[in-house]
């Protein structure tokens, strides 16, 4: 398949239009793109599955709370640490080289987590995988930007998020088929392996992207690169290698503490990237995701099962909304995605923490199975300690209430059984935040980081901002439980992410540029200009 592409003003184009339409796409392009996507497979797969597999773990391994919250933020920290060296790893080595690094990464942090069955091994492995699935998502977007023409940069980049939602869905889905089967939360983990792999096969036989070739010296590599990639005219191929050349020129003198100087306004720029990888976090999106199925089983889902199969809708509605942002992205902009999904998202959470408000939803509900809410089985506290042996079921019953009593909420209340019309609403609401984020947020963040930093610092820019986003997604998820069940409450922090929400259109509206239609260089000398 071949697009339209030219470096000409759009005034020129409708003069050239029948030599340019054989300039853009080629075969290459596309296989590049899809290839360093699975980056976003892997990187969903695993978001998808915590829910579910949570839900089976606190079983086996007779998870508190806080363990679960360590759990699930081992993979995160694993992310956090790797942003701190990410960057001079992709800009020395380059971004094909760090896709292969973090596939190994993959692969080898799931055979640790599967082949011991300890909570120790569960923890390291979840770390050493979450740090393959950050720099491989740093390394693909960035790839996928730079082999990119101008005219189908957004649709090639947004595949990365349309492939992490697929891998999301794929993950809420495993980890239902597997809900009942011994030892199914090992094959869940395990499913990851293949598309690894496969990513590690396939980036063999990929060349460097032409920007990189650029910046090592290789200039006649880089202009063969660019050749296959384009499938056009040697006059275009010369002269968009001529615009990396004069923008990699202007950008060469950058140093990584420039990135924090008024020098060609790096300073705002990355403040604008870091404003808004804070903002994705801090709307909800990770806790949603991370804690789907146990969330479920407090609003009216009766059962481990039950819960996680309702959470798989999560996936199918993520993938059903990214769809249209990839195909119109290159017309729409990523702006006014944005601000529709911002709108969208803010309307939906306040709807649920209202419906959570009449739920009297609470931690025990949250990160408790109903054996362990019960005391019958287990004999552990809500913060996880052991209760002392002599206790009775109704000291510890009594326990639970006086626990709910403090809370706040009414303890003859606290585990009646929800109307059905309030669970159905309760999963309606969800279902369209997620659709909200999916069309905004989780593509277009993306693009925009792509788009706004020079050549010469992408990747240490990038790593910065990832640093920033991996960081706020550890604090916000290892707190979850805790800050959830006791201090504010579900009905509040729903309220606190649509506040967010709101806060993020005014960011959008005032501070994200404009960037389609535009080449890499053009945005960047406007963004330094301004």
């Amino acid at each position: 398949m071949r697009y339209h592409f030219s470096c000409e003003p759009p005034t020129c184009i409708s003069t050239k239009s029948a030599e340019l339409r054989r300039y853009g796409c080629s075969w290459l392009v596309v296989l590049a793109a899809v290839s360093a996507s699975l980056s976003g497979l892997m990187l969903g797969y695993e978001m998808g599955l915590t829910s579910g597999v949570l839900l089976q773990l606190r079983s086996v391994f007779a998870l508190s709370c806080r363990e679960q919250e360590l759990l699930v933020s081992s993979q995160l920290l694993g992310a956090l640490l790797i942003c701190l060296v990410g960057g001079p790893i992709l800009d020395r080595y380059g971004r094909r080289c760090s896709l292969l690094l973090s596939a190994a990464l993959v692969v080898g942090g799931t055979i640790v987590l599967v082949a011991l069955t300890s909570l120790a091994a569960l923890t390291l492995g979840r770390l050493v995988v979450g740090m393959g699935t950050s720099l491989s998502g740093t390394a693909a977007c960035l790839y996928i930007a730079e082999i990119s023409p101008r005219e189908r940069r957004g649709l090639l980049v947004t595949l990365y998020e349309l492939m992490l939602v697929v891998g999301v869905m794929l993950g809420f889905s495993c980890s239902y088929a597997f809900t009942t089967t011994p030892h199914g939360w090992a094959y869940t983990f395990g499913l990851v392996i293949p598309p690894a792999l496969l990513q590690m096969g396939a980036l063999l036989f990929l060349p460097p992207s032409p920007r990189f070739l650029v910046t090592q010296g290789k200039v006649e590599q880089a202009r063969v690169v660019l050749a296959r990639m384009r499938g056009g005219a040697k006059k275009h191929v010369a002269d968009e290698l001529r615009e990396i050349q004069v923008g990699l020129k202007e950008e060469s003198e950058y140093s990584f503490w420039e990135l924090f100087s008024s020098k060609a306004n790096l300073r705002s720029r990355l403040a604008t990237g870091m404003a808004l990888v804070f903002l994705q976090q801090a709307t909800g999106q990770p806790n949603i995701l991370s804690y789907a199925s146990p969330l479920l089983r407090s609003v009216g889902f009766d059962s481990d099962a039950a819960a996680t199969l309702a959470s798989t809708g999560f996936g199918v509605v993520k993938v059903v909304g990214t769809i249209p942002a990839v195909l119109l992205v290159d017309r729409v902009g990523t702006k006014l995605f944005l601000c529709v999904g911002a709108v969208a998202m803010g309307t939906s959470l306040a709807t649920l923490g209202t419906l959570t408000l009449q739920s009297h939803t609470h931690l025990t509900s949250l990160c408790k199975s109903q054996t362990l809410v019960n005391h019958t089985n287990l004999p552990w506290d809500l913060n996880g300690t052991s209760l002392p042996s002599h206790w009775s079921a109704e000291e510890a019953q009594r326990t639970d209430t006086e626990t709910d009593r403090s809370w706040g909420l009414d303890p003859e209340k606290t585990h009646v059984e929800l109307s059905s019309s309030l669970k159905w609403a309760s999963l309606i609401s969800l279902l369209v935040y997620v659709a909200a984020f999916s069309i905004s947020l989780g593509p277009m963040v993306y693009v925009v980081l792509s788009e706004i930093f020079p050549m010469g610092v992408r990747g240490r820019a990038v790593s910065v901002v990832s640093a920033v986003n991996w960081a706020t997604n550890l604090l916000i998820s290892m707190t979850f439980l805790t800050i959830t069940g006791l201090y504010i409450g579900v009905p509040n922090v729903m309220f606190l992410y649509s506040g967010m929400s709101f806060v993020l259109l005014v960011f959008v509206i005032l501070c994200v540029p404009q960037t389609k239609g535009r080449t890499l260089e053009e945005i960047s000398k406007e963004l330094a200009s301004k």
